[in-house]
């Protein structure tokens, strides 16, 4: 019965001393695949700042009709938004455009809205100057039709930016001054300061101190 015993116990120490050696290279599995991903994110992240960096100089122009375009270039429709909406603007000379074009074809061509016209200008404080004009006057137009300039970002730094949208409108109408920062945070006054959350879990845990917000951004986080 003791040698049976002293068996067990060592068999016991011998599977526990294995399971531990399972955890050990499960928990250093874990670690890798945490480090892996982490520097994923990373190599991700500079890819989307080289690619807005790209195209720092560029105004995403959204609502003109495929057509309008023809016989005076992409160029002429800037020209023309900023005189319609910008006379004063439109009087200053510098303003450069290098180059304009519509985004390319997507897989559905049935669709039934405009492709985005891209203009890059020669100088960033142009394009500053110009989106700054547009911010100020709010509703734009070309030839009477709502349109919208933008400033043109990555793919994935718009679809970050796109999280925002609900609760940016719900600020808005609270005229709590809400902007989207580079590359996707929220900013808006509150209190008589300004507040940046660079996501909405940062949000959340501001919001459950402010009752009155609370109630305001209700169904939106």
């Amino acid at each position: 019965m003791h040698n049976k015993m002293e068996t067990t116990t060592a068999r016991l120490e011998e599977a526990e001393e294995r399971i531990g050696e399972l955890e050990d290279k499960v928990m250093e599995k874990e670690e890798a695949e945490k480090k892996r991903d982490k520097k994923i994110q990373e190599y991700e992240g500079k890819i989307r700042e080289l690619s807005d960096t790209l195209k720092r100089n560029n105004i995403r122009i959204i609502g003109i009709p495929e057509e309008e375009e023809r016989g005076k270039g992409a160029e002429g429709v800037l020209e023309e938004i900023i005189a319609e909406n910008f006379p004063e603007l439109g009087k200053e000379k510098g303003i450069e455009i290098q180059e304009a074009q519509r985004t390319p074809f997507r897989r559905n061509l049935n669709r039934s809205s405009a492709r985005h016209i891209i203009v890059k200008l020669a100088k960033y404080k142009d394009k500053e100057k110009i989106l700054k004009a547009a911010r100020g006057k709010r509703a734009l137009t070309y030839k009477g039709r709502p349109i919208r300039l933008v400033t043109d970002l990555s793919f994935e730094t718009w679809q970050a930016r796109k999280n925002w949208h609900k609760i940016f409108r719900v600020l808005d109408r609270k005229n709590m001054q809400p902007r989207i920062l580079y590359p996707a945070s929220l900013s808006f006054r509150i209190e008589g300061e300004i507040k940046v959350f660079p996501n909405k879990q940062k949000l959340k845990e501001f919001v459950t101190t402010k009752p009155a917000l609370q109630e305001i951004l209700r169904g939106t986080l």
